[in-house]
């Protein structure tokens, strides 16, 4: 049996009023969850705030309320928690409630604008290669061992963190791989782990519509290294001019990895085409299935990571040399002597990456066509970004839809094609239907093309008006390049 004052243990409190002896069942932060002896967690969120709930939560059994704002009228038989803040109370109550499950488990947090996903994974798919029981939260999906959870969001909420957790050191997990989103660290989502380390991989523009500015999307990376404790390890990108920003004010231990600069993890390339890389680590020269500089980065702070943790360096690379990047992450399908590229991509930096990477495998007279769209209700400032980027590293770019959400996709295209010149009106296509999209640059490739679908990656659905529909990039261009072969 779990009593308030127990979970309540490291919570910044205010004041009480009640008994904090009461039985909690669960812990709740939806109202429409809540249960006969629930304890109802009422945050302030960015669509709706939980204070205006507490009433609706009592009314349907919870038997204690943590908040930031009493209420006017404070019930008999209930006990009131008033707090410093509500969301890092949630984070540290669910720990307390699940036993703090990693001060046991170690729980490594990958944080960055492109490369969590693919560091994750391959940590994942590394340590389990090399014996160990291990858990993954990722965009992609959580894992157990083999076991797939479905995953919601970059970071699930506190709760479901905590949850996760301890079910994972039930069934005998030693690590775990997690991303942590910007969004995810300002709204406490992690708030209440005890991390055996986290990794910087590169910063860039992304989610402004969220945090407002640049700067505070960094302050809230770099709020995940000024909270570890002195125990843990804070590996950085040192190639990326932000990594001395994160290590201001961490207690972790520094360590670094890096291509171009001096670091304790560092790589040079040796070859980069698209069947794999070649590296040269500490004088031995390791061949990857990875493709591009980027997931050098990755693979070095996988590496870093692994050694941190006690691994020997030679059995890394080892087990490294054999794995492949998370689904949606370079993904390739060649088909009638045409190839098809899948990725992420949804950010300029990343795109950027994706092509100049195609380019630079590029051994003469192919042309690459590239797929891109923008998500609706998101960051707008990036939307001519991402299509001038297309446009210029392409022979023709195709805009098309993403995830248009409750945008109308003619506005957002209409914002990406700000970012098209008019010299470069020529090689651009603008077709609303992402299907039609793909059909057309397959229907304009020739043998030995190259098509880049960048955007949704993993994705297996596109999100309109509310409502997901079942679409995958992989599947339509396969369907299309198959139709080639028949014609």
């Amino acid at each position: 049996m779990k009593v308030l004052k127990d979970i309540l243990y490291k919570v910044s409190l205010t004041s009480t009023t009640g008994d904090m002896e009461v039985e909690v069942k669960d812990i709740v932060f939806d109202s429409r969850q809540v249960k006969e002896g629930s304890a109802f967690v009422a945050i302030k969120g960015t669509q709706v705030d939980g204070h205006e709930f507490i009433e609706k939560a009592i009314e349907l059994g919870a038997q204690s309320v943590v908040c930031e704002r009493l209420p006017e009228k404070l019930l008999d038989g209930v006990t009131y928690v008033e707090v410093v803040n509500s969301a890092r109370a949630l984070g540290v109550m669910a720990s307390n409630y699940f036993d703090n499950p990693s001060k046991t488990i170690k729980v490594v947090a990958i944080t960055g604008t492109n490369g969590k996903t693919t560091t994750a994974t391959l940590l994942h798919q590394l340590f389990m290669r090399m014996g160990y029981s291990t858990g993954l939260l990722s965009t992609v999906e959580n894992k157990i061992n083999e076991t797939v959870i479905h995953a919601t969001h970059t970071t699930p909420d506190a709760v479901s963190v905590q949850a996760l957790l301890r079910k994972m050191l039930d069934e005998g997990c030693t690590h775990c791989f997690m991303e942590a989103s910007s969004h995810a660290i300002v709204q406490e989502r992690i708030a209440g782990l005890n991390l055996a380390g986290a990794v910087f991989t590169n910063i860039s523009h992304d989610h402004l519509d969220y945090h407002g500015t640049f700067d505070e999307y960094i302050k809230a990376k770099k709020k995940l290294f000024d909270e570890l404790p002195k125990e843990a390890f804070a590996l950085v990108n040192g190639d990326d001019k932000r990594a001395a920003v994160m290590l201001q004010n961490c207690k972790a231990s520094h360590r670094t990895f890096a291509l171009k600069s001096p670091a304790d993890f560092k790589a040079k390339i040796i070859s980069n085409t698209l069947e794999g890389l070649e590296l040269d680590i500490n004088g031995k020269q390791i061949w990857f299935r990875m493709i591009g500089a980027f997931n050098a980065y990755n693979l070095l702070g996988v590496l870093g990571v692994t050694v941190l943790l006690g691994e020997e360096e030679d059995e890394v690379l080892r087990e490294l040399s054999g794995i492949r990047g998370a689904k949606g992450r370079f993904d390739r399908v060649s088909i009638a002597g045409i190839t098809a590229i899948i990725d992420y991509a949804h950010t300029p930096d990343a795109l950027d990456n994706v092509l100049k990477t195609i380019n630079g495998a590029r051994t003469g007279g192919e042309r690459l066509i590239t797929v891109v769209g923008c998500g609706g209700n998101r960051d707008k400032s990036k939307r001519p970004v991402m299509a001038k980027i297309a446009v210029q590293e392409s022979d023709k770019a195709i805009l098309t839809s993403d995830n248009p959400r409750f945008e109308e996709p003619s506005e957002i295209l209409n914002d990406m094609q700000a970012g098209v010149g008019p010299s470069e009106l020529r090689k651009t296509l603008t077709i609303v239907d992402r299907r039609e999209a793909i059909k057309t640059a397959c229907m304009l490739s020739q043998k030995g093309d190259i098509i880049l679908i960048a955007g949704k990656g993993h994705e297996d659905y596109q999100e309109i008006k509310g409502v997901k529909h079942h679409f995958d990039d992989t599947e339509v261009v396969t369907e299309f390049l198959q139709q080639l072969t028949q014609d």
